[in-house]
């Protein structure tokens, strides 16, 4: 299952729970990750601003470029979807060029968006239950 993950979720699985259980489904091959050139930025913009240390943004950096469970796009569609918050846009535009059916993210003005041209949006307790439902889930 293709999926984009927003920052939120990521920067948290730094600490655990959900997140971090969601960014384990990704490097077992659960799911499929869906990035875009901006979300890596922000991906990376984030972590080096909340101090997270360079090995580790390294080693997610080593990840991305190895393409492990994940397809890329250098640019995404421009959509105007997220009414409160439209640098959050991104996520759909990637969500759309690459063919993702969720976005899991804790983000509320993405949650309210709900669905988007067959994307559902999901918190990362709302993903993780699907998960669990699929026949193919581990």
């Amino acid at each position: 299952m293709r999926v984009v993950v927003d920052t939120n979720v990521l920067v948290s699985s730094f600490f655990g729970g959900a997140p971090r259980e969601i960014i384990d489904c990704w490097k077992r091959g659960d799911i499929t990750l869906c990035v875009s050139r901006d979300l890596v930025d922000e991906y990376v913009d984030v972590l080096d601003r909340l101090g997270i240390e360079a090995p580790l943004i390294g080693e997610l950096l080593d990840l991305f470029a190895s393409g492990y469970h994940l397809v890329f796009t250098a640019s995404a569609p421009a959509v105007r979807v997220v009414k409160n918050d439209p640098d959050d846009d991104m996520l759909f535009g990637c969500a759309v060029e690459l063919g993702a059916k969720v976005i899991v993210t804790g983000d509320k003005a993405v949650r309210e968006v709900g669905h988007y041209m067959g994307i559902e949006v999901q918190t990362p307790a709302e993903f993780l239950a699907r998960m669990k439902e699929l026949p193919t889930a581990r």
